[in-house]
């Protein structure tokens, strides 16, 4: 587990992603789809106290579907991190664990990959669900994902979640 204090939002679309550029982050088309949606136009920046741990520590020892887990973290004091995260957060992570096995997975979570917990932009299950990072032979990814309510996460997945009232230092 992993705890981490961030600002995600401020900066206009075009400037975060030449922050992205900047820093060598590759995206794949979904993470380009979610870049364009108005959110990601002028957000104003929130303070966040972020956690980075697999489903099992957050609680969910079977692993669960989205719809589960966004209802269980309430009550264990954390929430899902605002859409704009994704992008600030693979910022704030350079020093993520690389992946072992570069593959793509389907039906399950990438080797390594730190999902943002976040609400859907969009109902429809054809427009991303939201973003996933990771690190794959030297590379840094930003990567949008789709998934259904009935997606099951295992207990092994890694999410990153917000803390409610969480411990944001200005140091």
């Amino acid at each position: 587990m992993r705890e981490l204090d961030l600002v995600a939002g401020g900066l206009p679309r075009r400037e975060l992603l030449a922050a992205l550029d900047a820093a060598g982050v590759r995206r794949n088309p979904s993470a380009e789809t979610l870049l364009e949606h108005p959110v990601f136009e002028q957000p104003s920046p929130q303070r966040l106290h972020v956690r980075v741990a697999s489903l099992a520590e957050l609680g969910f020892a079977e692993g669960a579907t989205f719809p589960q887990v966004m209802e269980g973290i309430e009550v264990r004091g954390l929430a899902p991190c605002p859409p704009v995260t994704g992008p600030y957060l693979r910022l704030a992570m350079p020093d993520q664990e690389p992946s072992a096995d570069p593959r793509l997975s389907i039906g399950r979570a990438p080797d390594a990959a730190i999902t943002v917990l976040s609400p859907r932009l969009r109902p429809e299950v054809e427009f991303p669900l939201g973003f996933y990072l990771r690190v794959v032979q030297g590379v840094t990814w930003l990567r949008g994902f789709r998934a259904d309510d009935e997606w099951v996460l295992s207990d092994t997945d890694v999410l990153a979640v917000a803390v409610e009232g969480g411990k944001f230092s200005d140091s």
